[in-house]
């Protein structure tokens, strides 16, 4: 029984492995992969070379210019490891020819007619060694080819790192009687992570956080989306409860059904302290009093993007003289060390202990280096933010 069961599951492996392959490729893939592929790569790697200088060289010089330029480029791109381990293979494979060479010997080389032939002395090889320097050619080619698309995607990927940056405040807003700043560090090139500090007419400012579920590039679109619906939103002067629950509507309507945003947004009057917020899911904030007794800012309704109809209600609190809130994504409570140990809010808590005395931009520093030592690494599985209000 044990045999028909591998027996079965080889063809249905073979099937889905080489399904697509029959499907999709035709020939023009494969002359693609030669002509414009290959070129393009070849003008990623090539770059900085003096074309001009180079047409004067001899063609043999020539060409032995450009491979050396490549494989360079090439190599240099790879971390210090990969480059090692690249290197290594070549030179294994190298060893391995050079094993398979025969010396020297005559060889009968057709010349003219099929019934003449030439004599000459030439060097001799091992049956198979022209097809294996064929296959070494090709993967590298693959490797090549491979590097120059991730290397190209990875460029555009640090132009949308910077737009994205670009979309949230940076240094520290002034509202009033209170100093407003947030810090974020994404998980990958781009995060699902962000914040905002939105001046209204009336003196009021309004503070958000969120936290798209993902990470990388998915999360950061829908980031994007989110950020746009609230602004645009967020003009029409809406309550809060009610600027949260059509933002819930316009996110169900225009994002996949697997995800979903969790978000804090509340409004703060200068002068009075009133904080008025909706917590839809997100960790709850931390009110820091004057005298350093933590209030949390339970949720007030579920993440958006989860049900159309969700009703979400406003609470209100004071930030009195001296407080500080302190508003975090679950990246910060969620990051492990080597021992697996979250850094918890507790974590969050000693820091803000220990920093609460500084302005807010040098405590949303003071937590995500807190963090890093705490994981022992400044590469984080989840998106890091923070948003910090302090009341003078």
């Amino acid at each position: 029984m044990a045999n028909g069961r591998r027996s079965a599951s080889g063809p249905n492996w073979f099937d889905a492995w080489t399904r697509d392959v029959a499907r999709d490729v035709t020939a023009e893939d494969l002359q693609r992969l030669f002509t414009r592929d290959t070129r393009e790569a070849y003008r990623f790697f090539s770059r900085g070379l003096d074309e001009d200088r180079l047409a004067q060289e001899p063609w043999y010089r020539r060409w032995l210019l450009r491979v050396r330029q490549v494989f360079i480029a090439f190599t240099l791109k790879l971390s210090p490891a990969r480059r090692a381990l690249y290197l290594i293979s070549l030179a294994v494979a190298l060893i391995g020819v050079l094993k398979l060479y025969q010396g020297f010997g005559r060889v009968l080389i057709p010349f003219g007619t099929p019934f003449f032939r030439v004599n000459v002395i030439a060097p001799q090889w091992a049956d198979g060694t022209f097809a294996l320097l064929v296959s070494i050619v090709l993967v590298n080619l693959l490797v090549l080819l491979e590097v120059a698309d991730r290397l190209s995607l990875k460029g555009e990927l640090e132009v949308a790192r910077e737009i994205q940056l670009a979309m949230l405040p940076t240094g520290t807003y002034r509202a009033g009687d209170a100093d407003i700043c947030g810090l974020t560090r994404p998980a990958n090139t781009v995060g699902g992570d962000f914040y905002d500090v939105l001046p209204q007419r009336d003196g009021r400012v309004i503070v958000t956080i969120g936290d798209v579920a993902g990470k990388g590039s998915p999360a950061a679109l829908l980031m994007a989306l989110l950020l746009a619906v609230l602004r645009t939103l967020v003009d029409e002067e809406l309550e809060a409860c009610a600027l949260v629950a059509r933002l819930n509507r316009q996110i169900c309507r225009h994002s996949p059904a697997s995800r979903f945003i969790t978000l804090f947004y509340a409004m703060y009057a200068p002068g009075t302290g009133t904080l008025t917020y909706v917590n839809a899911g997100q960790n709850p904030p931390l009110l820091r009093r004057a005298d350093g007794s933590i209030e949390r800012l339970e949720g007030t309704g579920i993440a958006l993007g989860m049900f159309e109809g969700s009703a979400y209600e406003a609470r209100e609190t004071s930030v009195r003289p001296g407080d500080l809130l302190i508003l975090y994504s679950d990246g910060v409570t969620e990051a492990e060390n080597p021992a697996g140990q979250p850094f918890e809010e507790a974590g969050l808590g000693r820091v803000v202990t220990a920093y609460g005395d500084e302005s807010p931009a040098d405590l949303a520093h003071a937590i995500l280096r807190a963090v890093e030592g705490h994981a022992k690494d400044s590469r984080f599985t989840d998106d890091l933010t923070v948003l910090l209000l302090k009341r003078s």
